[in-house]
């Protein structure tokens, strides 16, 4: 990290590095003033995206929070590790937060510092540790060594970054838009399809066409393995089941209790509006899933994959949104599932056309999220590189 005309620095010789703190939540009154207090959690760009979080000043006087000036620099170096962020308005922060405050007696821009800080990240990062939560220590970010250059030369860095990340800004703006308008055009076909019943349709509840399912005990079998499904099982970006683990009988937890097959639908009815719904493929038959989804069967009058395409509708969403009880956990009964009311042709060969025409959509929606994820993937390396480039004294 060293560039012609510049001499590099240890971060703390230079800066003034400020932690935060917590005030007390037992004292309400704290918590009712005009002063900003950030978290990580506000950290979701690169200026901090303010919370309804604020403080009086009477909590700034009795915690270890402190008010940093606007325009600074602030990172996390414990929860969120590595993450960077200018403040746009004076701000108290959290213990998980320093900011890093350049000193008067140095000629070091604060923009030059904040996109040095999103060049090394990566370092910060590797640099962490901790039992249960990754964090760096202060002696370590002042050690942190930061090539100097003139002002002048600081400016003209800032200038072409700031000119640069624009461009790309808008591009993954407009990339972020399609990725949206392609998710969007699918769910409103799907939407159309069970909204718009033709000729020859009929209206049933759920439970009308499906058939029972079973329930098993693997502590009665201790030695034999299977894979379980538990809810974190089931992918609900592309609805699949990933990284299901192989375990014995003897080790099944409490809710490893539903047997499923080949062709079965299971849908989680814990926090269900998060969409995790998954079509069992042959390599999970007869085996084991959590009483956390409910499992449907189709039965002879109803194509399965009519019933799995059903689920991912907004009218469907919105019902169980409706129905879902519980703060902490909101979730819906296997009840509330079979109560729901669908509309499907008669005819199952009218079934299997419908469903040939939602699986080519859906699999041409899929293949164009991959390339614009790939392009928002590709445009994060593209800024990393312009930066390690910008540091390196090659732009």
């Amino acid at each position: 990290m060293t560039m012609s005309n510049s001499q590099t620095k240890k971060l703390g010789e230079i800066c003034d590095i400020i932690g935060g703190g917590t005030p007390s939540k037992l004292n309400a009154s704290f918590f009712v003033g005009n002063i900003p207090w950030a978290t990580v959690r506000d950290m979701k760009s690169e200026t901090i995206k303010y919370t309804e979080f604020k403080i009086s000043k009477q909590a700034v006087k009795d915690s270890s929070t402190h008010i940093i000036q606007k325009n600074n620099v602030v990172i996390a170096t414990r929860v969120g590790l590595g993450k960077i962020c200018l403040l746009e308005k004076d701000t108290a922060i959290n213990q998980d937060l320093h900011a890093v405050i350049p000193k008067n007696n140095h000629q070091l821009s604060v923009n030059y510092l904040f996109w040095w800080f999103k060049n090394i990240s990566d370092v910060i990062v590797k640099n962490g540790s901790g039992a249960t939560v990754q964090g760096v220590k202060l002696p370590f970010i002042k050690s942190l060594e930061i090539p100097l250059p003139p002002p002048s030369e600081q400016g003209r860095i800032i200038k072409i970054l700031d000119e640069m990340f624009e461009g790309i800004a808008k591009v993954k703006e407009n990339t972020e838009k399609n990725l949206q308008n392609i998710k969007e055009l699918f769910e409103s076909y799907l939407q159309s399809i069970f909204s718009n019943p033709g000729e020859g349709w009929e209206v049933k509840k759920l439970a009308d066409v499906l058939k029972k399912t079973e329930t098993i005990n693997p502590l009665q079998n201790p030695n034999d393995k299977f894979y379980y499904i538990d809810v974190s099982s089931v992918n609900k970006e592309n609805l699949s089941i990933e990284n299901a683990p192989i375990i014995f009988g003897k080790d099944a937890p409490s809710r490893a209790r539903k047997l499923i097959r080949t062709g079965d639908i299971i849908f989680a009815t814990i926090r269900p509006t998060l969409k995790r719904i998954a079509l069992i493929p042959e390599e999970y038959d007869k085996q084991i899933c959590s009483t956390g989804y409910f499992v449907l069967r189709a039965n002879e009058q109803i194509n399965n994959k009519l019933i799995f395409y059903f689920l991912q509708t907004k009218t469907f969403n919105q019902q169980m949104q409706k129905l879902q009880k519980g703060a902490s956990y909101p979730a819906v009964t296997d009840g509330d599932v079979r109560n729901q009311i669908i509309g499907f042709p008669k005819s199952l060969p009218k079934q299997k056309k419908i469903v040939a025409k939602l699986d080519a959509l859906s699999e041409q929606t899929k293949k164009l999220e991959g390339i614009y994820k790939q392009k928002l993937l590709d445009l994060e390396e593209l800024k990393k590189s312009v930066l390690k480039k910008a540091f390196a004294g090659e732009l």
